[in-house]
């Protein structure tokens, strides 16, 4: 393990590998350009002044969308069913129902890409999102066997046609997972209570954790495999570890009608996790948030990469060094 990275096993899940975790944009307020990447203005490590004159407040009425196992069409086994009543609405639900400790659920995506996922047992059902978009998928539950060794308990085609691209990240599902009751989306709106806009909505959830959310070194070092956060945890303690971050803004940012999406890649050769965010009129702001394990910052990564700051260029590059493996 390299000294100085994070270890962030849930993330990797199969491939259970060491984490630098991060975040990261805001510039100037240029359109996105070929590479996909966004400027967005209002975003710099310190709080802007707010013009006296930003218009009509935002509405900071949370809305935050319920999964549903409605049974109205169901695939299974014995042991395992899966609810795709609502694929429309970019999410599936899978419910376990044996014994087995260590259970994977395998969703193979139209975009290529298959997610791993741990599956818990007892019974509940847990919620996972279409990330891939419209078109065929395949769901396959794994059963440990011995050591590494797993066998096929159920698999399942099925074709996804969702009603809006967004819904797969405006949705709680295993990794962002929030309820109404839950403290942070109250807290979401507390924060978005004097924002005029999106963008003013992210800036104050992001200068809110920074300024009381520290990182959790010891956790850090003793986190098991298969460990999920729970985003009210991390509120309550003040502390967490990269996916704690990850999964309290991606909460917040949700319950306040803000599609978001927490990504896992590669920036430069370091595995690395991040969000991204949906504004009207401007796209999807990618890389927005890095973390380098003890502080966070914002920067646009086109922007930092035509700034005189060389140790900013050498990371950053040209946008190129973020490499995105996986939507959640």
């Amino acid at each position: 393990m390299r000294k100085k990275t994070i270890f962030c096993s849930v993330l990797l899940l199969v491939l259970c590998s060491v984490l630098s975790c991060g975040c990261g944009n805001g510039g100037d307020s240029k359109a996105a350009d070929k590479s996909g990447k966004s400027g967005i203005a209002g975003l710099g490590g310190k709080k802007e002044k707010k013009s006296k004159d930003s218009g009509p407040l935002r509405d900071n009425t949370p809305n935050v969308l319920i999964p549903s196992a409605d049974g109205t069409v169901t695939y299974g086994a014995d042991l395992v069913t899966i609810d795709a009543s609502h694929t429309d609405q970019g999410y599936v639900m899978v419910q376990y129902r044996g014994s087995n400790p260590k259970v994977k659920l395998q969703v193979a995506s139209p975009n290529g890409i298959t997610y791993t996922y741990l599956l818990s047992k007892g019974g509940q059902f847990e919620t996972f999102p279409l990330a891939g978009g419209n078109g065929a998928y395949t769901l396959t539950v794994l059963e440990n066997v011995e050591g590494d060794m797993y066998t096929i308990a159920f698999s399942q085609d099925f074709d996804a046609a969702i009603s809006d691209e967004f819904l797969p990240f405006l949705y709680p599902n295993q990794y962002v997972n929030f309820t109404p009751e839950t403290q942070a989306v109250t807290k979401a709106k507390d924060l978005a209570g004097k924002a005029h806009s999106d963008l003013e909505v992210v800036r104050e959830i992001y200068h809110y954790v920074i300024e009381n959310v520290t990182y959790d070194d010891a956790k850090a070092q003793s986190v098991s495999y298969g460990y999920l956060p729970t985003v009210d945890d991390t509120l309550k303690s003040g502390k967490g570890i990269c996916f704690d971050y990850a999964a309290l803004m991606s909460s917040m940012l949700r319950s306040q009608r803000i599609p978001t999406r927490l990504e896992v890649g590669y920036a430069g050769e370091v595995y690395h996790a991040w969000i991204s965010v949906y504004l009207t009129g401007t796209g999807w702001i990618d890389d927005i948030i890095e973390f380098d394990g003890k502080s966070w910052s914002l920067m646009d990564p086109t922007f930092a990469a035509s700034s005189s700051s060389s140790s900013l260029k050498k990371y950053i590059g040209d946008g190129s060094n973020y490499v995105l493996k996986y939507s959640y």
